[in-house]
C-alpha cells in the first residue's frame, strides 16, 4: 500500500528543512518515502510514501493535518 501526499507550504526551503528533520517520525509511523517532486510552477510538493502500518500512518498524517496545514492524501494500492 501507497500513500500520495500533496501540499503547497507557504515556504518551500522551510517546509523541506522540517520534511528532513522529521524522517525518523515517518519511520516510526511505518512510512518509507519513496518519491519527493516539486511543482515546477509553484512551491507544491507530492511526496509518495510506502505504507509498512496503516494504522500508524493515518495516525500520523491525522497529526499533521492538524498541525502542518492542509493536505490533500490518498492511500492507495496497485492497480
Amino acid at each position: 500500500m501507497n500513500l500520495l501526499l500533496h501540499q503547497t507550504p507557504a515556504s518551500y526551503d522551510d517546509w523541506k528543512r522540517d520534511f528532513d528533520a522529521h524522517a525518523e517520525t515517518r519511520m516510526n509511523a511505518g512510512l518509507t518515502l519513496l518519491q519527493l517532486w516539486r511543482d515546477l510552477d509553484g512551491s507544491g510538493v507530492t511526496a509518495l510514501f510506502q505504507v509498512n502500518d496503516r494504522k500508524k500512518a493515518q495516525d500520523w498524517l491525522d497529526r499533521e493535518t492538524q498541525t502542518g496545514g492542509p493536505l490533500d492524501a490518498r492511500f492507495m494500492r496497485t492497480a
